[in-house]
């Protein structure tokens, strides 16, 4: 079995977007810049938002974290992302989910501007997305697409099916897939006899969001397996996928680990997405 290694194809993409951000600090004064906001106290959220801070030094970019507490509220939130949008300093603006229960995610997002919105993922950016002139992509289906090209993996012609139908990743991913030429059937929680429908097809992408959901038996032998799940609880309290990765050796032709599969590339993505609308804002592009 070929592990798509996201690690190396993220370290990969980091490698190419550096010279692009020295030479935006060449012209502009200034490294493209992003604000991330955080709202609570959520573990994972905070480690994966130090994360991207993290990536975002690698590659000469820069940086800001907004912690908010727990008990912000939805005016707090709104005055706070109204701020970023009016501030030119700021390049791209990423609101951390999920959001504590009393604040209203669908207002949150499409609060963002357009033109700083570096997860792809406002009303506006999806629409031109969906239209297919996409300012940016959605992060984690661009980063799945970055990883099958990086591995000679064409799905033209192939027979995909995508679990999940989120916003986020299932509808972007589908709109990809299909945009490569490829033949694709969506899933969801009312699929009827999942398996069925997962066993017909040469490419799953995994977004279901259940821990442990599929294993050996819901893929047919040669199948190419995409696990965008990321769960804590795992076997020995490992991080793990919607896939029970340790079945499918021997079985499928490719699958993504988790973790150091699809995250480390949804994180290269929003890189790539700030730099790029950094680069529109001044006029580069």
């Amino acid at each position: 079995m070929l592990i798509l290694n996201g690690k190396e194809v993220a370290k990969e993409v980091r490698s190419s977007l550096a010279p692009r951000v020295v030479s935006f600090v060449k012209e502009i004064g200034r490294s493209p810049h992003l604000s991330v906001i955080i709202v609570g106290d959520d573990g994972a959220s905070h480690i994966y938002v130090k994360n991207k801070k993290i990536a975002c030094e690698s590659v000469g970019m820069s940086s800001t974290i907004h912690s908010l507490p727990s008990n912000t509220t939805q005016q707090e939130l709104n005055d706070k992302i109204i701020a970023l949008n009016q501030d030119d300093k700021v390049d791209g603006i990423l609101v951390q989910f999920p959001l504590p229960k009393h604040l209203n995610s669908e207002e949150v997002l499409n609060l963002v501007s357009s033109e700083k919105d570096a997860d792809g993922l406002t009303y506006v950016s999806l629409g031109y997305f969906f239209a297919g002139k996409p300012v940016v992509q959605p992060c984690t289906p661009a980063g799945v697409m970055t990883i099958l090209k990086h591995y000679d993996i064409s799905v033209e012609g192939l027979r995909a099916v995508v679990v999940g139908r989120s916003n986020i990743v299932g509808k972007p991913m589908a709109q990809l897939l299909t945009e490569a030429n490829a033949t694709v059937t969506v899933c969801h929680s009312k699929t009827k006899n999942l398996s069925a429908v997962t066993r017909e097809a040469d490419l799953v992408v995994v977004a279901a969001g259940k821990a442990r959901m599929l294993g050996k038996e819901d893929f047919k032998k040669d199948a190419i397996v995409v696990d965008v799940g990321m769960h804590h609880g795992g076997p020995a309290g490992k991080l793990c996928g919607d896939v029970r990765f340790e079945e499918l050796d021997g079985w499928v032709k490719a699958a993504t680990p988790v973790p150091g599969g699809v995250g480390p590339m949804t994180i290269a993505t929003l890189l790539q997405n700030t730099c790029l609308l950094a680069e529109k804002r001044a006029g580069l592009r």
